[in-house]
């Protein structure tokens, strides 16, 4: 085999494993995850991307390990921007605590699938026509400046997501408490639950969220090996990543202005190739990590929020 081929095989032969030791041992059905029982699994998904990032250096030398490592940074921080709106998800549906983590794996899994493919076409794409390159720089310093200056998250409606309205019009969905059940059935017909519900949202939501996040990683590296490892390293990751930061997360009130200027750094990154001109990937790299861990602290020191003035009651006599 070649050093990419048994890349390929360790990492499928280390995905299947991870998952049954994730699942099989560190899960339980209707589990609520504690917070620390999320940061051992944090730990263990970030451990193993890593050590991948160090097999991928030993056999296939450091300049794709590093393209690695810079698209898996990027998945990283794209995920940690997802946990707000799947928190928002669960809340519109009153999902108990008990099914956050099946939804939320069953919903992930959907989403490889859907990046898998995703990811294939690009390929294709940029194998058959490498102009298409430029129209995803132009796309993502487009976004990019956008994130910058609107904040998502309170764009970001539930009730008026596309998969939501689709289901709601087309299929039968039943509002009352599934029992855990992704369907039940009433006068003899089969109806979809608020969990089936949750479980499309999940998944189109992180098909939408890699619109930016793909061409992003096809502008750090074109090698497939490096943009399908990345990708489904940091998805996989997602799960427990969410339960360790859906306290948290709103704290981090400048994440997104910090992950609106690597995609515009990328996307001119990839615009100056037009005029030849090569930006390393070990800059890409700093970039990255100055960016974000610049965002985060920023965010530590200075609260974007106001403090709420108490609302005096008056007292009529």
């Amino acid at each position: 085999m070649t050093p990419q081929q048994w890349t390929y095989t360790v990492f499928g032969i280390v995905i299947v494993l991870a998952l049954i030791f994730d699942l099989g041992l560190l899960s339980k059905k209707g589990e609520v995850i504690s917070i620390k029982k999320a940061l051992v699994q944090t730990c263990f998904w970030v451990a193993l991307s890593f050590g991948f990032f160090a097999f991928i250096w030993h056999e296939d030398g450091s300049k794709m390990a590093i393209e690695y490592l810079s698209a898996y940074l990027m998945e990283w921080s794209l995920s940690i921007d997802n946990i707000f709106v799947f928190i928002l998800i669960f809340g519109f549906f009153k999902i108990k605590e008990t099914a956050y983590a099946r939804v939320l794996l069953i919903g992930i899994l959907m989403a490889i699938v859907f990046r898998a493919i995703f990811i294939t076409v690009g390929v294709a794409l940029i194998a058959q026509f490498g102009w298409i390159l430029y129209i995803f720089g132009a796309f993502l310093v487009y976004t990019g400046i956008k994130m910058f200056m609107v904040d998502q998250h309170e764009e970001f409606k539930p009730e008026e997501n596309f998969a939501y309205r689709f289901m709601q019009k087309y299929m039968r969905i039943s509002h009352a408490d599934p029992h855990g059940h992704f369907t039940i059935k009433h006068n003899g017909k089969v109806y979809f639950t608020s969990l089936a519900v949750v479980v499309v949202m999940l998944a189109v939501t992180d098909i939408v969220f890699a619109l930016d996040s793909i061409p992003a990683v096809f502008a750090i590296s074109k090698e497939p090996l490096v943009v399908y490892t990345s990708n489904i390293f940091a998805v996989l990751g997602l799960r427990s990543l969410f339960f360790l930061l859906r306290g948290a997360v709103d704290k981090f009130d400048y994440l997104q202005q910090g992950i609106a200027i690597v995609l515009v750094f990328i996307g001119l990154k990839m615009l100056a190739e037009i005029w030849e001109f090569h930006i390393p990937v070990w800059v890409s790299l700093v970039v990255i990590v100055a960016c974000l861990a610049g965002s985060i602290v920023y965010s530590i020191l200075f609260d974007k929020k106001l403090p709420v003035k108490p609302v005096e009651e008056k007292i009529e006599s």
